[in-house]
């Protein structure tokens, strides 16, 4: 080991010692090359240029069970992207327009306003005919999440980009569900944002539901019914029994009993549509963004921590962290 990458890491070690919290103590077992270079030479976060981690150099960082992602990938055919656990949904089925799935509408582009300067977006594009519409999601290939905290901020659109006309039933989401609809252990926690409606409801509204199974109505849900345009950080704790939803630190929701997850949870991302309303016409783009995600295992967190943990990572220029396994 060479004396230039001992030294970065030891002021990568000092600088997380600082900005995390006292409970999130660091140990390193490698970093990317892009970590150890920014460490060496000073460069801060926010002057650094994003970059993609190496799929074989992942950053051991934090305590056991947390999950930690910035989003910074070159596309859906970004090896580190796999080999960080996501897939981009290409299957056919539901919910929304059958067989409609693409990679096209997962990107990772330069965004102003999202923390470190970079987002995932997911897009979804429409013409108003099956053929001419296309649906994304990006979610975790494995189960991970059953107890603890899940959190991530996300921006939410209300009218479609550019030109194009409103008036879609859109449906942004993040959301935690098990590996198949079969499973006698079916969980799913959700938060489905609606900006104009849907299922014969009007207005925009955020459902923030926990379900029991995978049949229809078997949940426990409640609706809030405002716009959420901007950006936003959902969470969803799951601990002693009890599932509770909030946003920006404020609680909306929670369910208990037979809606608590049962089984370890896939966490995804989507853009879908809920029909094809005859009265829209032409294309439009639908942008939902996510700026990062952090998940931590087995421990109710309260969003000061989150954001904490989170700001000191971004602050040491730390892309990935897992420590799930």
């Amino acid at each position: 080991m060479t004396r230039t990458v001992r030294r970065a890491r030891r002021l990568l070690r000092h600088t997380l010692l600082l900005a995390l919290p006292l409970t999130a103590l660091c140990t390193l077992s490698g970093c990317t090359a892009q970590g150890s270079a920014d460490a060496a030479s000073g460069t801060t976060a926010a002057t650094a240029v994003p970059t993609t981690p190496s799929p074989s150099a992942t950053v051991q960082v934090g305590p056991p069970g947390v999950l930690f992602d910035s989003f910074r990938y070159t596309g859906p055919q970004d090896p580190a992207l796999a080999a960080h656990g996501w897939e981009v949904r290409t299957d056919g089925g539901g919910p929304g327009i059958q067989d409609t799935w693409t990679t096209d509408g997962a990107t990772f582009p330069e965004t102003a306003d999202a923390q470190g300067g970079r987002a995932m977006q997911v897009r979804l594009t429409t013409d108003g005919t099956p053929a001419g519409t296309r649906q994304t999601e990006v979610g975790r290939t494995r189960g991970e999440f059953v107890n603890g905290t899940l959190a991530a901020r996300v921006f939410f659109t209300d009218r479609p980009a550019g030109n194009g006309r409103d008036g879609d039933h859109i449906n942004e989401c993040f959301y935690a569900i098990s590996p198949g609809p079969s499973t006698p252990k079916y969980s799913e926690l959700d938060f489905e944002y609606m900006p104009n409606g849907g299922w014969g409801a009007v207005g925009a509204r955020l459902d923030t539901t926990s379900w029991r199974s995978s049949t229809a109505g078997d949940r426990d849900t409640r609706d809030t019914k405002r716009s959420l345009a901007g950006w936003h950080t959902m969470m969803i704790t799951a601990d002693n029994g009890k599932v509770t939803y909030s946003m920006d630190g404020t609680n909306l929701f929670t369910s208990d009993g037979k809606s608590y997850p049962r089984e370890p949870l896939s966490i995804r991302f989507s853009s879908w549509l809920i029909d094809l309303p005859a009265s829209v016409t032409g294309t439009r783009t639908w942008d939902t963004k996510v700026n990062w995600v952090y998940y931590q295992a087995d421990k109710a967190v309260p969003l000061a921590e989150v954001k904490r943990a989170v700001d000191g990572l971004y602050s040491a220029d730390i892309a990935f962290v897992d420590n799930i396994s």
